[in-house]
């Protein structure tokens, strides 16, 4: 994909460093490394990928710098016990919806220095968007439609459907077994994980649509039932 031949060796020696070297002097005395093989990469990256998405959702947003749909390298510890600075991995992130955020379905990206982590659709739902998501469970046509969007997902690949936190079905919700699955989830995505290896070739940024484009059935079936709640 021109303008990304895969991300460069100074990604992963950066990911390596900041994770040994969690603090503000280290990152001080790198920063050049970081702004040339953390954030330069991850910009073409972005760029790269971006317009092409818009041919599996025409509606998908993206932004190609720190604060779009690249995430600040720095942590909130205003409330965590972990007082790390920074994170040790580059996490991107493609939304719809006229303002970033995580209450519509997208595509995420993750990159450490072991492994590559990307996926389609919402990590967990608002209180609306979780009545929608079991209404249009139990309704006969849109239930139908969500298992055939995850056997399409899964008939691609080895994909891990996940969002699934409850033990027991909610109240007041009943349909057949093959829906009532869902009915223990509270998100809904599908994700694969690849060698870090992968990330340096140059084709690693259609290897990435291509899993973005084996996913989105279940992102669509979220914008369609559930985005807008």
């Amino acid at each position: 994909m021109a303008g990304f031949t895969g991300f460069p060796k100074e990604t992963l020696a950066f990911l390596e460093g900041i994770a040994a070297h969690n603090e503000k002097p280290w990152f001080e005395a790198h920063r050049d490394v970081y702004e040339a093989g953390y954030v330069a990469p991850a910009r073409a990256f972005v760029e790269a990928i971006g317009p092409k998405l818009r041919a599996i959702s025409p509606a998908v947003q993206f932004e190609p710098k720190v604060n779009g749909s690249m995430s600040r390298i720095n942590r909130d510890i205003r409330f965590s016990k972990d007082k790390r600075p920074y994170k040790d991995h580059l996490d991107l992130w493609f939304w719809h919806g006229e303002r970033k955020g995580w209450a519509c379905p997208g595509f995420w990206f993750r990159l450490t220095a072991k492994e590559v982590y990307l996926g389609t659709g919402m990590h967990g739902f608002e209180k609306e968007q979780l009545e929608a998501f079991r209404q249009s469970i139990v309704h006969p046509r849109s239930g139908k439609a969500l298992l055939a969007a995850i056997a399409s997902v899964r008939a691609k690949g080895d994909y891990e459907i996940g969002g699934k936190s409850r033990k027991l079905l909610p109240r007041g919700f009943e349909t057949d077994a093959d829906r009532a699955e869902y009915l223990l989830y509270e998100g809904l995505y599908a994700s694969a994980t690849l060698p870090i290896k992968a990330a340096a070739k140059p084709g690693f940024a259609d290897l990435c649509l291509a899993h973005f484009a084996n996913t989105w059935p279940i992102g669509q079936w979220l914008l369609d039932e559930v985005a807008g709640a």
